[in-house]
């Protein structure tokens, strides 16, 4: 039986979700390992990977004039993403940090506004309203300091939408996918070597191996989520995405013994909503 261009995207980018949130776990079993050197390893892996395709693939590694401020702007920005979203990891149940990474989309929408001039009507700023709300019972503001780590997995999530907003730019300059992975995570990699080589903390055999799990599965959820969109459009599967959430949870579950609270899952619910009416009315615009 043949399998039709969407339903192989939305099998990609389910496949993608399953990947991410088996990085986060991995990066969480791997400990006290420090945040930055966690990072290293996750692009390092992904630089290969990315280099390999580009070779395989005959794709020569060309930025285009111009774009270089734009490329240094999407790695920074999704350096920072990663960051964040490693100490979220690292600080909540894994559900609650892939939840709040997952926000980045609602951020791209103020982005794209500033920088693309692609201006949002009043129903994309009250979804965005409402994914806040949901954020809002996932990171629980309080006047202590456990609140922090919610704070910065939600800051994690504004670093990704502004890298995907100019993920976004560069496309729209010709620059290959595949190239920007590279770029990105070989950029990435450079600029945490000398943390790593200054501060490296010395590591058990078992870290090493789920930290190099954990640069695989990031590594296969790249791969994936960009098969999904040559497959078929964002509007059509992007909202499959949020699957992550579910095989975060699950994972978080049946390896860590974590159990979301009532409010975690309310917040979910609020999120998934707010996602589910902005996949709908991307589906009721007309294609261009």
């Amino acid at each position: 039986m043949k399998i039709n261009q969407k339903t192989q995207g939305i099998m990609y980018i389910v496949g993608a979700a399953f990947f991410f949130a088996l990085m986060n776990l991995f990066v969480r079993l791997a400990g006290d390992v420090p945040t930055f050197q966690k990072c290293f390893f996750r692009n390092i892996v992904a630089a290969f990977v990315a280099i390999i395709m580009l070779h395989k693939n005959h794709v020569k590694f060309q930025i285009g004039k111009g774009n270089l401020k734009y490329l240094l702007i999407r790695a920074t920005a999704g350096l920072l993403g990663i960051i964040c979203n490693f100490y979220a990891v690292d600080h909540l149940p894994i559900s609650d940090a892939s939840l709040l990474n997952k926000l980045s989309p609602f951020f791209a929408i103020i982005f794209s506004t500033i920088i693309l001039k692609e201006i949002a009507g009043a129903k994309e700023w009250g979804i965005l309203m409402i994914a806040f709300v949901g954020a809002l019972f996932v990171i629980k503001p309080s006047m202590g300091m456990e609140f922090i780590p919610g704070l910065v997995g939600m800051f994690g999530g504004a670093c990704a939408g502004l890298a995907y907003t100019y993920v976004r730019k560069l496309g729209q300059r010709g620059v290959n996918g595949m190239v920007i992975v590279a770029f990105f995570s070989a950029f990435s990699s450079v600029l945490l070597l000398p943390y790593l080589v200054l501060h490296f903390a010395p590591m058990t055999l078992y870290q090493w191996v789920v930290l190099l799990l954990a640069g695989v599965a990031a590594t296969g959820g790249q791969v994936c989520i960009t098969t999904a969109y040559t497959k078929a459009p964002a509007k059509e599967i992007s909202v499959f995405d949020y699957s992550q959430i579910i095989f975060a949870a699950v994972l978080g579950f049946l390896v860590l013994d974590q159990i979301p609270d009532v409010y975690s899952v309310i917040g979910y619910g609020i999120i998934l909503v707010a996602a589910i009416i902005k996949w709908k009315g991307s589906q009721e615009k007309p294609q261009t």
